[in-house]
């Protein structure tokens, strides 16, 4: 992909060897912010180019969210069947932050969590989520967003009666498929850890398998999991009237998104329907704000998403493109105003 970043950091770890990449997309809005990926790769550079996705992402998250933040990522491309020396790992992600003088800041993200951010603030302040989980707050979002497509979509906000196919059952996940449940809807769910089907049923959710999940005919296909689940090769195979969930990067490529529109299937843009997380490990840990300010910035990612897919509707366009276009206005406004 194009690097249209400020700065991209790629350096073999002191301690682990392993390579750590930093990528900061935009400072135009504040401090980037973006999460700490420890993912098996077969190659660096793939964890390279994901760096650079996931951090140009993030910018758009944290403007579409009204956060005074830009976006960026960190990844530690480890390789397959060797071992890893976790303290060592972290170490080195936090002296290539520390590096970067305060422009950028991490938090947890897929293979780590709140006690590794502690790891890493041993070695610089530049870090998010060291006392909290942010699961909820983003399950909070998605069940804001997933209103938003309902309404749209079926003409009431109420999850009631719906159904919905869960793909993925993490942390967040988990928390979707309680709040979904807990709101009457019908819930069918799977992940690729099939342990995690006793939590599922737990909840009330019915356990099939992640590729009868994804093609399951529901109301709603809700990915939870890791990003590139929908390309040209699945998009044909979908049976239901709208895909909306925290997974980052659902697309394999922005095109996909037509190919979702050409079908009549409703695509919610996950750096919209993701937010719920970033803005409450922000707006908590770093500007200090009020819960109840807090909660209602999260509610607002319902009334974000209903924006931007009126907006598509009024231009003809997907809500990709709508969201694309709202993020680079709210970036380049001084004031970080929606337009009238």
């Amino acid at each position: 992909m194009p690097l249209n970043h400020q700065r991209v950091v790629v350096e073999r770890g002191a301690r682990s060897g392993f390579p750590i990449i930093v990528a900061v997309h935009s400072t135009a809005l504040g401090q980037a912010v973006g999460g700490c990926r420890l993912a098996v790769y077969s190659d660096w550079r793939d964890g390279f180019d994901d760096a650079l996705r996931l951090s140009a992402a993030m910018t758009s998250k944290t403007a579409l969210a009204g956060l005074p933040n830009g976006g960026g990522k960190t990844v530690v491309a480890l390789p397959r069947a060797r071992p890893v020396d976790r303290r060592a790992v972290l170490h080195d992600v936090a002296d290539v932050i520390e590096g970067l003088g305060g422009i950028y800041a991490t938090g947890p993200d897929v293979g780590t969590g709140p006690g590794d951010m502690v790891t890493i603030g041993e070695r610089t302040n530049h870090v998010l989520c060291r006392d909290g989980d942010s699961s909820p707050g983003t399950a909070a979002g998605v069940l804001a967003a997933l209103r938003a497509v309902a309404a749209d979509r079926f003409g009431s906000p109420d999850p009631a009666g719906r159904s919905f196919a869960v793909l993925g059952v993490g942390r967040v996940g988990t928390h979707v498929v309680r709040l979904l449940s807990a709101a009457g809807a019908r819930v069918l769910c799977s992940d690729v850890d099939a342990s995690r089907r006793t939590v599922a049923e737990s909840l009330g959710a019915t356990w099939t398998d992640p590729r009868s999940c994804l093609t399951a005919e529901v109301d709603v296909l809700v990915p939870a999991a890791l990003g590139g689940v929908l390309t040209p090769a699945t998009v044909p195979a979908l049976r239901c009237a709208a895909v909306a969930g925290p997974a980052n990067n659902q697309l394999d490529e922005p095109a996909t998104a037509d190919l979702l529109h050409a079908r009549g299937i409703l695509w919610a843009p996950d750096v919209v329907v993701s937010a719920g997380g970033i803005i409450h490990a922000l707006a908590t840990g770093l500007h200090r704000e009020e819960p109840s300010r807090v909660a209602a910035r999260i509610a607002a990612v319902g009334e974000t998403l209903a924006g931007i897919l009126e907006a598509a509707r009024e231009t003809s366009s997907t809500p990709a493109a709508a969201a694309s276009r709202l993020a680079d206005w709210l970036i380049g406004s001084p004031t970080g105003a929606v337009p009238a």
